[in-house]
């Protein structure tokens, strides 16, 4: 009766296929947030998301940014098939860095073992990264301005996935908000190279995705 009558449509918070799937079952029409970083703490990923924010240069961001581009396209993909048509909100990486970051010796220690990266060169860089104030902190937008590679390794997973999905026959609505903005410049940058890759990445599968991209304005 609801839906024969109503005017609007509800949206969910959904980070993978599974939420995903079960919002749908319950009656979703869309993803109102996808937090992108809750893809990043399950099994080996936080191993690549802590030497990406460790990394001394951007070769080095690269390096780990190009390990965790396949598990965000493959989530997204899943994300994009349960939804079924209906449009998608992804946010792009938004939290405080230190939350990635190990906090107590041995998981400094266990990380150390898997990276091959000193401990006492670690311990000094997740002293640096904590902030007292992370809401003012180095995060959302200005992560993306200050590190531009780590919003185009998030366009490309999310356009990337779209793509495949949509050769699959599933129409995908990928919309991509840039987080943290308090003024529009910062807006405009990201936006520029957001739409660059999406550009490349459609030019590259042939498959046209219509997009959009907005922002969560603080």
């Amino acid at each position: 009766w609801c839906e024969k009558a109503t005017r609007m449509s509800v949206r969910t918070n959904a980070d993978n296929p599974e939420q995903t799937r079960n919002a749908v079952a319950f009656g979703a029409q869309g993803i109102g947030l996808c937090r992108t970083e809750h893809m990043f703490f399950e099994g080996d990923r936080i191993h690549a998301m802590r030497q990406m924010i460790l990394a001394d240069s951007a070769e080095a961001r690269r390096h780990a940014l190009a390990r965790l581009l396949p598990m965000q396209r493959d989530d997204f993909a899943g994300i994009f098939r349960a939804m079924g048509g209906y449009p998608v909100t992804i946010r792009l990486l938004d939290p405080p860095l230190h939350e990635f970051l190990p906090r107590t010796a041995e998981e400094i220690h266990n990380f150390c073992e898997v990276s091959g990266l000193n401990e006492q060169a670690v311990t000094r860089l997740v002293e640096r990264h904590h902030e007292s104030n992370p809401m003012l902190g180095h995060r959302g937008v200005r992560l993306g301005i200050s590190h531009p590679e780590i919003t185009e390794m998030q366009a490309r997973a999310i356009f990337e996935a779209a793509a495949l999905v949509q050769k699959e026959g599933t129409e995908v609505r990928p919309e991509v908000m840039v987080p943290l903005v308090a003024d529009v410049e910062e807006l405009v940058r990201q936006k520029q190279l957001i739409s660059r890759v999406a550009t490349e990445v459609m030019a590259e599968t042939g498959v046209s995705i219509p997009h959009l991209i907005g922002t969560m304005i603080e």
